[in-house]
């Protein structure tokens, strides 16, 4: 067949044309900056996990379409790169499903050790991501990780367990439980630790190195960061961090210190006997009254007379029993009390004097004295020490996420956490976050019936989890 040349031109472009818009359908789409998933984009499309844990994996039907987060521009931390992970925790769906995890929590609350729902509760949501996780350690505890698994390992911490409290605030999410009530905030903690853990899981092909995550039962009594440790926890792990509500400041500031941040705590309990006689005749007696009074005013010249002023310590008795016969002198008197110091040194100098000021006061009115320190009963708490970088790490990230004037150096506190255990270890970086609210009557401290949290925090701390664990990785590989 022949053509003319202007027909053979007009083909030519013709032929052009249709090549060039067969290049155009072939570029990708491009998403704005904006436009990221909180959830795991490879959810249900058949991405296949190694862990039989992630066996009952349910997925969002929307997930499939949205897009992976490129992560650009993070090589070097930025503030930019806080607020991409802030805008991913305040996503509307991600706030109400913080929310929801939170009230299950709160209203199913367990004691220490008995956690076994909570644990439930975090697998399940972990297996929805697909997070590898051991179980169990410490009876309910779970050690999650996300990231290369490879160094460097950094951990982030919750505590799980509530308190033997009857919680007063009436609302729809109140405890099911008689006596039992999350009145410390560690269903927020929990909140919040999942939280990050979907967003890390997100931002995982951006991490350079893993993360840790620790779901520990009992803080509030048994140690239960003690036996977390000695089931291996701490693994590989070279900085923890946590994190603590806090009624005592605005919702979402942030506050911290370096050095000591919380006292170590110890308890006692001393029985001093004697000889029970008539009080009418107390020469027929050995009066254990009298030498327990004289150990109790001994006691307060610990801290008066033999601590540095500036090293602060406490010794205080909270109980003395000796029956409630009006006409008997007894034959052995009970008293105990508890005993706080910013550091180690200070704190074994005060149960070695407590022990010595009760002993030897009873052996100076005739009696015989036995002091114990429950330290079977894992009730001794070191002091919590915030290692200098990893406070410094806490303060860069709240300063990117919540802005300089919502971050506060807070001073030293006589309270006590088991996450002292784990700041004995490895460098940590314990910070408190604020819940307060007096417009919705968040204004309770911690322990009280009333106690109540404003879950606007939940979406700020779990930012802070994942932003403190993936700018470490970033700066420590």
């Amino acid at each position: 067949m022949k053509f003319h040349f202007h027909e053979l031109r007009f083909l030519i472009l013709i032929s052009m044309m249709v090549v060039n818009n067969i290049i155009r359908l072939a570029e990708p789409m491009q998403t704005t900056g904006n436009d990221r998933s909180f959830f795991d984009p490879g959810c249900c499309l058949g991405s296949k996990s190694s862990s039989a844990a992630h066996k009952n994996r349910t997925c969002l039907a929307t997930t499939a379409s949205l897009p992976q987060i490129s992560g650009a521009g993070c090589e070097v931390w930025t503030r930019a790169c806080s607020e991409e992970v802030l805008g991913l925790a305040r996503r509307p769906e991600a706030v109400e499903w913080l929310r929801s995890v939170r009230r299950r929590i709160h209203a199913n609350p367990e004691l220490a050790f008995e956690e076994f729902e909570t644990s439930k509760l975090i697998r399940d949501e972990l297996d929805r991501m697909e997070v590898e996780y051991k179980y169990p350690l410490a009876t309910t505890g779970i050690r999650a990780w996300i990231g290369t698994g490879g160094p460097p390992f950094v951990a982030i911490r919750a505590d799980m367990d509530a308190l033997p409290i009857q919680e007063a605030v009436e609302w729809e999410h109140k405890s099911k439980v008689a006596g039992k009530m999350h009145a410390c905030g560690h269903d927020a903690h929990v909140a919040m630790l999942i939280g990050a853990a979907k967003i890390l899981k997100t931002r995982e092909h951006l991490l350079k190195g893993t993360v840790i995550l620790l779901f520990q039962p009992a803080e509030e009594a048994g140690n239960g960061a003690k036996r977390m440790i000695g089931d291996g926890a701490l693994e590989n792990v070279e900085a923890i961090f946590a994190v603590h509500v806090s009624h005592e400041h605005p919702t979402a500031t942030i506050g911290s210190r370096p050095g000591p941040l919380l006292a170590g705590c110890g308890f006692f309990r001393a029985v001093i006997s004697g000889k029970k006689g008539r009080a009418g005749n107390p020469h027929h007696s050995v009066d254990p009254i009298l030498a327990a009074s004289a150990a109790v005013i001994s006691l307060q010249g610990i801290v008066s007379r033999e601590a540095n002023p500036l090293d602060s310590q406490v010794v205080s008795v909270a109980s003395f029993n000796g029956g409630n016969n009006l006409d008997m002198i007894p034959d052995t008197v009970v008293l105990g009390g508890t005993f706080r110091a910013f550091s180690n040194t200070s704190f074994y100098q005060l149960l070695q004097r407590i022990k010595e000021v009760i002993v030897e006061q009873s052996s100076v009115y005739r009696c015989s004295a036995m002091v114990d320190f429950f330290e079977n009963e894992y009730t001794i708490y070191p002091p919590t020490v915030n290692d200098e970088k990893m406070y410094e790490h806490v303060r860069q990230v709240a300063i990117d996420l919540v802005g300089p004037t919502n971050f506060r150096v807070v001073p030293p506190m006589m309270g006590a956490e088991d996450f002292s255990f784990y700041s004995e270890v490895v460098p940590a970086g314990f910070f408190y976050i604020g819940i307060r609210n007096e417009t919705l009557g968040s204004i309770h401290t911690g322990h009280s019936p009333y106690f109540m949290i404003d879950e606007d925090v939940l979406p700020i701390g779990a930012a802070a989890h994942a932003t403190i664990a993936e700018r470490y990785l970033n700066e420590h590989r």
